[in-house]
């Protein structure tokens, strides 16, 4: 766990039960959850194999030795996963230095989140030199910490990364709310305990309870998420 700027103490609004923002990355506040699948068909195509468009939903907001093994396994391919990992964390590098794509809504929300003082946090599954290359150009003044999946010892879909965040803050796992986009990142985050916003960006996520389902970060702002812990 690392922080990008020292974590201050919980500060909820007044009148609000709300006391943090946990935030996925990839896919959620920035495009790049193609990024990764473009990278996987490149990488395997240079090994002699080709991927088959049905397992982008398996290794969409997985961690990376979960969905690079996936793929050696399915394909048969001669290569280590240490090998893949780095790989593939430098074909999305290239990716990203050439272009990097935020999802509509994400710099307004995180502006109003940093304007009202509201606790926010970063929580990806990616590898902390994959985060703080993104950060550079997300901003990293708007999150007191982030969360990188290398630096957990269980990463999503297991609660610990949203726990670690939560705690970091000083904040309720309950009174937080998680914002993600994958399938595999609500369910960690609804492991923790928080209240989620899903905006799936690949496969659909269905709505449950504690868990609210938009197309769009424009429909999401400081009051909607408010109001999420009076469900």
């Amino acid at each position: 766990m690392t922080s990008t700027v020292p974590a201050p103490a919980t500060r909820t609004a007044e009148g609000s039960a709300l006391q943090a923002v946990l935030l996925d990355m990839d896919g959620t506040l920035v495009d790049t959850e193609g990024f990764w699948w473009d990278v996987e068909v490149e990488v395997f195509a240079g090994l002699g194999h080709t991927l088959d468009d049905s397992w982008r939903h398996v290794v969409v907001g997985g961690p990376m030795t979960r969905s690079a093994g996936f793929l050696i396994e399915a394909t048969g391919a001669d290569i280590a996963l240490p090998e893949l990992t780095v790989l593939l964390n430098q074909g999305f590098e290239a990716r990203i230095d050439r272009a990097l794509p935020l999802m509509p809504g994400a710099t307004r929300l995180l502006a109003e989140l940093a304007a009202h003082d509201i606790p926010t946090a970063l929580v990806s599954a990616s590898h902390r030199r994959i985060i703080d290359r993104v950060l550079a150009s997300l901003g990293p003044q708007y999150f007191a910490l982030t969360v990188a999946g290398d630096e957990v010892s269980r990463t999503k879909p297991h609660p610990d990364p949203y726990l670690v965040a939560a705690a970091g803050l000083g904040a309720d796992p309950a009174r937080c709310a998680v914002v993600e986009d994958t399938a595999t990142g609500v369910a960690a985050a609804e492991a923790a305990g928080c209240q989620v916003v899903a905006v799936p960006s690949v496969a659909p996520i269905a709505p449950a309870p504690r868990r609210t389902v938009v197309t769009s970060l424009e429909e999401v702002d400081l009051t909607f998420l408010r109001g999420l812990m009076t469900l």
